[in-house]
């Protein structure tokens, strides 16, 4: 079973069991996280899509740990002008462990039920024909155009007249 939520912005494909990282969360080391806006549901047999979020779904979730990722370098250059900037930037982040996945949606099956089906009828139907009007049918005829034939053009030598 896995599930799409939202976590600070983003969307995550999570399942039960799985470590990820996301972005800097402000709960603790140690303790447990509830995510509520859980945007689909899959448990093998039946998709859940919520519109926008699946209501009673939630994702139970532990802070492992808080870091920070490597440093990204960003570098900015206009040629000719002596514009450099260099700088470098790391983000945040909190490792998390996915406890449990919890639905509490139900799951409806159609029943069946002997409905009967109106028959179509035999009758058939009268459309009125469209005539369509002299100058319109004039230019429907010459709208068609006979392609133009290319010939090539003469070419001569050099120093001749």
């Amino acid at each position: 079973m896995y599930a799409i939520v939202n976590i600070a912005g983003k969307q995550y494909k999570v399942a039960e069991g799985e470590q990820l990282k996301v972005a800097r969360l402000t709960s603790e080391v140690g303790k447990q996280v509830n995510f509520t806006d859980v945007l689909l549901t899959d448990d093998g047999k039946n998709v859940k899509i919520g519109s926008p979020v699946i209501e009673g779904a939630s994702v139970t979730a532990e802070v492992l740990e808080h870091g920070r990722h490597r440093k990204i370098m960003v570098y900015k250059k206009k040629r000719r002008k002596g514009y450099q900037r260099k700088s470098g930037h790391k983000q945040d982040f909190s490792s998390i462990k996915v406890k449990s996945i919890k639905t509490t949606y139900t799951t409806t099956t159609k029943a069946t039920t002997d409905k009967k089906v109106p028959a179509k009828s035999t009758a058939k139907k009268t459309t009125a024909t469209k005539t369509a009007s002299p100058k319109k049918a004039a230019a429907k005829t010459t709208a068609k155009k006979a392609p133009v034939k290319k010939t090539p053009a003469k070419t001569t030598k050099k120093g001749t007249k």
